[in-house]
């Protein structure tokens, strides 16, 4: 079924809303080749002009490059980092947490002491057990690493949910298994985000050397009651971009 231009958004941004899903999706794989941009405006049925500014956009959103003699191709392999709270509403949407091309591995799941900045983050006391769940995320293209995480949960989910201290992924995601086993719906979150240094930890969690520049984050997931379900960090290798879509309505413009 050929595609379908809609009114309520410019044509443009549909085709790129369109592509970009196709290669979040898989279904475009990193180093493919994309339509041209001939071809995107006969697929489409609009001008040239307006196809050329599609492949310009997508080009500033780092999803794709332009090679000469091949064309335009896909290329994300550094260049998007999907934060927790987009994870989580891809986790909603599509029952996936990473994208296509990315696999995360469990590398430890146990009890710890909390330490005060843990504590005061999940809203407990400094040394009482909490969960820690730290993982690697790989680009299963490269087999390599491009971001690492810990998430952090109140010690008391043990007897509830005590696959937290499985190495296996929780296929449902983190929130989703906690509200399976507790009720605790996850409705509210926050993220931080800042430019840092890697450090010994992160050099050996990401292959890069310590002292290499990183995007380094934090969040906090809030259950219905206003409780802290999840506190995590994370960081990620350089050269990949956070993206974040968003509606601008009257109220914001005041």
């Amino acid at each position: 079924m050929p595609p379908k231009i809609q009114r309520q958004e410019p044509i443009y941004v549909q085709v790129i809303n369109h592509i970009r899903g196709e290669i979040q999706s898989g279904a475009i794989k990193d180093g493919q080749a994309i339509p041209s941009a001939r071809q995107i405006a006969k697929d489409w049925g609009i001008a040239l002009a307006t196809a050329t500014k599609v492949l310009a956009g997508l080009r500033s959103e780092g999803l794709v490059k332009a090679v000469p003699g091949i064309g335009t191709i896909v290329s994300t392999i550094q260049s998007q980092h999907t934060a927790p709270k987009d994870r989580f509403r891809s986790m909603r949407r599509t029952g996936r947490i990473y994208p296509a091309n990315e696999a995360a591995r469990i590398t430890s799941a146990e009890l710890v002491t909390a330490s005060e900045q843990v504590a005061n983050a999940l809203g407990v006391i400094t040394g009482v057990p909490v969960i820690r769940r730290h993982r690697v995320t790989m680009n299963t293209d490269t087999e390599t690493p491009v971001s690492a995480s810990v998430s952090w949960f109140d010690g008391a989910l043990v007897e509830t949910a005590p696959k937290l201290l499985h190495l296996g992924r929780l296929i449902q995601g983190t929130p989703g298994y906690i509200q399976e086993q507790t009720g605790r719906i996850a409705v509210s979150g926050r993220d931080q985000l800042c430019a840092d240094a890697a450090t010994e930890q992160d050099s050996a969690d990401l292959g890069i050397p310590a002292g290499t520049p990183v995007l380094r984050g934090r969040n906090w997931l809030y259950d219905q009651d206003g409780g802290v379900i999840e506190y995590g960090e994370y960081v990620t290798i350089g050269e990949r971009w956070s993206s974040y879509e968003y509606a601008l309505t009257e109220e914001a413009a005041h």
